[in-house]
């Protein structure tokens, strides 16, 4: 019997077993006129590859500052944070735009799409600037459009949709470069009940595919559609379930 060698390096069980996003330590104070804000003091999370996890606190304990931290957007005076074994703290902002474009989608509470532009240009465009052809860019943006029920609205402009629309297509936007990782602030923060539910059961199908999300909430009915659930208060984690 003829035994066959790979000559590409093995990965070790350390690498095999090291989660998608590691924060390590991070801390980060605001100056303001009256007194310093901690918004982070020492937070430290893992999350896995496949996992759906709700952050969890009131306004202002730091969650948001935390997954912005983590997107890339903003800095910290401590710590780090690495993506798929790769340190994002400390990057010029160049290096992390590239890096967001191909392994983070992100979802703003506000949806924050270009209103001058048809829903499928919003996600054709991002599809674009991370490198794929014009054609290649509009068939997946159709395919997203589908998935995520828009499929007869590829010419409407965000103005014209519902709330609960154009949240859909914003996460479409996010998703359309095949991120490792999908980041949701208060997804659910500017819509109805109904219309929040729509995007929780949304999420449950992805993450039923295979994508890993991590969302911010200050709901605990939003939170509980989630695998785990991580609760922050004054800019320290305090628990988990």
């Amino acid at each position: 019997m003829t035994t066959i060698v790979s000559d590409q390096p093995q990965a070790s069980s350390a690498e095999i077993a090291a989660p998608l996003v590691a924060v390590e330590s991070l801390r980060r104070t605001y100056e303001q006129e009256l007194a310093p804000v901690r918004a982070l003091r020492g937070v430290s999370l893992s999350i896995e590859r496949g996992e759906f996890v709700a952050i969890m606190g009131p306004s202002g304990c730091g969650k948001s500052t935390l997954l912005n931290v983590v997107a890339g957007l903003e800095t910290v005076d401590e710590g780090r944070v690495r993506i798929d074994g790769e340190e994002i703290t400390g990057r010029d902002e160049k290096w992390l735009a590239r890096f967001r474009r191909h392994n983070v989608g992100i979802v703003f509470q506000f949806f924050n799409l270009l209103d001058g532009i048809s829903a499928l240009d919003n996600i054709a465009m991002a599809a674009q600037i991370g490198g794929l052809s014009r054609a290649a860019a509009v068939s997946r943006a159709r395919d997203l459009l589908d998935l995520l029920g828009l499929g007869d609205r590829p010419g409407q402009l965000p103005a014209v949709l519902s709330g609960g629309q154009r949240q859909r297509l914003a996460i479409a936007r996010a998703l359309v470069n095949e991120p490792l990782v999908l980041l949701a602030d208060e997804p659910t923060g500017a819509l109805d009940s109904d219309g929040g539910a729509e995007i929780i059961e949304l999420f449950k199908r992805l993450h039923g595919d295979g994508q890993t999300i991590v969302m911010v909430t200050h709901s605990a009915d939003v939170a509980s559609g989630a695998d785990r659930v991580i609760r922050m208060r004054d800019g320290s984690l305090v628990g988990a379930e």
